[in-house]
């Protein structure tokens, strides 16, 4: 379980985020969803220890956050960032096999476990077949994937993503978000990801956290986040739900003359 309580994030005068209290289940997939500006990454940033809060405590399996040391707390969760490093100088597979530091530290001697979760992790995240190339030379999309094959090498029970498909085509979207279900479902992963794409988020989550103005203004199931005054009001703009043969319904933006 991943705790947060009396929360508050100030910039200034400026309150950016308050939570009150706020669990995670470190065993599901939870998606964080809201209009920009509404607190998403900050989130997920405090509950990757990236950031501190100016109030509050956070926990993690019921210890203090701040209490856990670097490679511990890696060894436990893995965070990619909403804007990436450029890798500079290093190929793919060397970036890749970065994500093996908690478990072998910088001049520790590798074994055959962390080549094979290197390799693993390449053919994942769909991107084995530039394992030579610069990471200077890259795409952005590319360069997100092999982003998120070192968070999979480095093995973490808990991933943290910020807007891991921000720079991916549809088709990659659809795969990434496939993916990480399957390594919450099958590998027992749990994952925290901040999304755009509401029909996305509630096409893979279990759980929806919504926050609007730096408040949690929905958290539970996709199911009952659906409601088209509900998400009218979260986003600011009138929205309606379209019926799908054998899934949820399709929030679209309505039409107006």
């Amino acid at each position: 379980m991943l705790s947060l309580r009396d929360i508050r994030v100030r910039s200034g005068a400026r309150e950016i985020l308050a939570v009150p209290a706020l669990d995670i289940d470190t065993r599901q997939m939870t998606v964080i969803l809201g209009h920009n500006g509404s607190g998403k990454s900050t989130l997920l940033r405090l509950m990757a220890r990236q950031s501190v809060a100016s109030q509050g405590r956070i926990t993690l399996h019921g210890k203090p956050m701040a209490a856990y040391g670097a490679r511990e707390l890696a060894r436990r969760l893995a965070f990619l960032p909403q804007n990436l490093p450029a890798g500079q100088g290093l190929t793919v597979r060397e970036l890749v096999g970065l994500g093996r530091y908690p478990w072998r530290g910088l001049l520790g001697r590798w074994q055959a476990a962390d080549h094979a979760a290197v390799r693993s992790a390449m053919k994942s995240a769909d991107i084995a077949s530039l394992a030579d190339n610069d990471c200077d030379l890259l795409s952005g999309g590319e360069r997100q994937r092999a982003w998120i094959a070192m968070l999979l090498a480095q093995d973490a029970p808990l991933l943290l993503l910020d807007e891991p498909t921000s720079a991916l085509d549809l088709g990659h979207q659809y795969a990434l978000l496939r993916l990480l279900r399957r390594l919450n479902v099958d590998r027992h992963r749990g994952v925290i990801t901040v999304l755009h794409d509401l029909n996305l988020a509630c096409a893979f989550a279990d759980r929806i956290v919504a926050l609007q103005a730096g408040r949690v203004a929905f958290d539970g199931a996709p199911t009952d986040f659906l409601r088209p005054e509900r998400l009218s009001r979260l986003y600011g703009i009138d929205i309606d739900l379209l019926a799908r043969p054998g899934g949820l319904p399709q929030a679209v933006v309505r039409e107006t003359a």
